[in-house]
Formats: structure tokens, C-alpha cells, sequence
């Protein structure tokens, strides 16, 4: 039985150890914008912050996720309203949106650490797959979250729109 805080609150799995997180994330907790792409750390898709660092769900096993505190993308902002969010928003850097999440968790915990990141430092963080080649968006929109973050802009790009159920009627 694992226990560790997801998205600051308290939880306990009762999963095998060697259970990836990935799953105990998407099957135990329904928090699904951690997405499964390569099972092996190397796309990016299932990025989560574990205790401050980016780190791949799919090769981390629930045993080692012990006691650390986990950040899923559904945790980063409830309202969509964190600046690499409303950046990827507004520079236009989400096609199909698959990899999005894992991009947005990456870039957040490089901001968290370096408030100025160079193109380069962008590069190296940002190993995440695309495969609808969002870069150059992609570093002008963690560029574009820096400035926000630092105070030097404001960014009022709208969150998409929830989706809301249909009226019974």
C-alpha cells in the first residue's frame, strides 16, 4: 500500500509497488490528462512533478513514489489559469493536444527553477514527442510563461471552455 500526496492532497493505493504510477494516476485516481504514449520515459506524455522535478509516470513505480508529492496536470490549475498554460493558449502551440499536458508539466517545472530559461535550457527540459511539431510555438509560448511569471507581461488568454453536461429536460 503506497501512500503520497497527489495534487496536495493525501492518498492511499492499494496497488502492487510495482505498479507504474502512470496507471495508479489514470485507473485509481481517474486523473486522466496524464497520458500513456511509449511506456518507456522517452516521449514525455505521461510528465507528472514529482517533488519538484519532471519526471516520466509510465517508468516510476508506485513502490518509489512513496511518500513524495505528486503534481498531475489536472492539479497545476484547476482553472486552466497558470501562465504555461494560458501560453501555450496564446501562442498557438496545441494541435491535436495529446502531448500537451506532459509539454505543460515539463515547462512548469523549469520555470519553477529557472525564471530565465535560454532557448537552449527550453531544449534540454523539453525532451517531450510531438508529433505535430509544435516547437518553435512551443519555446515562444515557455519564453512568453516566463515573462508572465517574472511580472514583465500579462497574458489574458481565456482557458477553453469546460465541458458541461446537457439539461435534462
Amino acid at each position: 500500500m503506497a501512500r503520497l500526496t497527489v495534487n496536495s492532497q493525501p492518498v492511499q493505493y492499494r496497488l502492487e509497488d510495482d505498479t507504474p504510477l502512470l496507471w495508479a494516476l489514470r485507473d485509481a485516481s481517474n486523473l486522466t490528462g496524464t497520458k500513456y504514449g511509449c511506456g518507456t520515459g522517452e516521449c514525455g506524455a505521461c510528465m507528472v512533478i514529482v517533488d519538484g522535478q519532471a519526471m516520466p509516470s509510465c517508468t516510476l513505480l508506485l513502490g518509489e513514489a512513496e511518500g513524495r508529492s505528486i503534481t498531475t496536470i489536472e492539479g497545476l490549475s484547476a482553472d486552466r489559469s497558470h501562465p504555461v498554460q494560458q501560453a501555450m493558449v496564446a501562442e498557438q502551440a496545441i494541435q491535436c493536444g495529446f502531448c500537451t499536458p506532459g509539454i505543460v508539466m515539463a515547462a512548469a517545472a523549469l520555470l519553477a527553477v529557472n525564471a530565465s530559461p535560454a532557448d537552449e535550457d527550453i531544449a534540454r527540459a523539453i525532451t517531450n514527442i510531438c508529433r505535430c511539431g509544435v516547437y518553435p510555438r512551443l519555446i515562444r509560448a515557455i519564453q512568453r510563461a516566463a515573462r508572465v511569471m517574472r511580472g514583465e507581461e500579462t497574458l489574458n488568454a481565456a482557458p477553453p471552455p469546460a465541458i458541461v453536461a446537457p439539461s435534462a429536460g
